[in-house]
């Protein structure tokens, strides 16, 4: 075995190496930084972004932000943590993450972006890289049921719908109606 084999880092099959930067038409997607806390704490902060997340506390601000984000500087198992950005500003997130064994999907985008199309360029492009990367991977992901905008941007890319559980949503401190879903690389569609 050569030298420079052993030199590298050895990487699971169900690892999809490190986070990507990923640009499209019109945004950039990239790891997060420290300097995205504030805008990270401004769209959490707004009620309306917060309510359709699970696993965000209410109030969120500054020292919240700031804490995930050391997080996921902390963290060892496989994610790309995507900041979404436009025009250099941070708007929202693409999360992919390996938990309990199977990959999830999660994304948000802050409310003065909805509307234009950007949260369904950000992920399809996300999902498009990270299956060129992991072609085999089955991937999870799921919405509150009163959150229709957020299904369809995955029925669009090709999600398959598996059922409708409850969940606990900390920003709501109550169990909420959540469709289940599912996506592999031969079902993806690209816009």
């Amino acid at each position: 075995m050569s030298a420079d084999l052993l030199a590298r880092p050895l990487r699971s099959v169900d690892d999809p190496g490190p986070c990507p930067v990923i640009e499209t038409r019109r945004l950039v997607l990239r790891p997060h930084q420290a300097r995205d806390a504030a805008a990270i704490a401004a769209s959490l902060g707004d009620w309306q972004v917060t309510r359709m997340l699970a696993r965000v506390p209410v109030p969120y601000g500054l020292d919240d932000a700031t804490d995930w984000l050391k997080s996921l500087q902390a963290s060892k198992g496989p994610r790309w943590p995507l900041a979404i950005t436009d025009g250099g500003e941070h708007v929202g997130t693409v999360n992919l993450e390996l938990r309990h064994g199977q990959w999830h999907l999660g994304y948000w985008l802050g409310r003065s972006h909805w509307g234009r199309g950007l949260m369904s360029e950000a992920v399809a492009a996300a999902l498009a890289s990270f299956f060129g990367r992991l072609p085999g991977a089955v991937l999870h992901s799921g919405v509150f049921a009163d959150n229709p905008a957020s299904l369809r941007i995955q029925e669009k890319l090709g999600f398959t719908v598996l059922g409708c559980t409850d969940i606990y949503s900390m920003a709501r401190n109550a169990m909420v109606a959540h469709i289940e879903t599912r996506l592999t690389a031969s079902a993806l569609r690209l816009p």
